[in-house]
């Protein structure tokens, strides 16, 4: 059996404003996303356990890293995320696996700490209704 570690992504790009996919990874020092799926809880009062329907899929994301003022980088990506309404597709391909995701951005929190860390933390959500597959 083959497994992968999470080492040498090939791909995590992020579209910025205008659609463009930069190609940001390198500033990315660790990242967090979820392809959870809602559940009803449908339990009548005849059971004993609970009783679920799943319901839809979903995608999120949270990108972390300090903050990199240069052209075309994550600062010049996600600057604009409060002054702009638009999805931007996040693409992460790793182990040979891909998952592309129309993806809104909802902030970009910068956060400077007593010792002196510049980073972020931007959260973001599926956008688009697209079910999130791996290909």
């Amino acid at each position: 059996m083959a497994k992968s570690s999470g080492l040498s992504w090939t791909t995590l790009t992020v579209d910025d404003a205008s659609g463009t996919p930069q190609a940001i990874k390198n500033d990315f020092t660790n990242l967090q996303f979820s392809t959870p799926r809602g559940v009803q809880d449908v339990t009548g009062i005849d059971k004993a356990a609970i009783e679920r329907l799943l319901l839809l899929a979903d995608f999120s994301i949270t990108l972390n890293g300090p903050m990199d003022p240069a052209a075309n980088q994550s600062h010049a990506v996600f600057s604009t995320v409060p002054s702009t309404s638009v999805a931007r597709t996040v693409t992460i391909v790793v182990n040979g696996k891909t998952l592309p995701n129309e993806t809104l951005f909802t902030d970009y929190p910068l956060t400077r700490t007593a010792t002196g860390e510049f980073t972020y933390a931007v959260p973001g959500v599926l956008a688009d209704g697209t079910v999130p597959l791996w290909s």
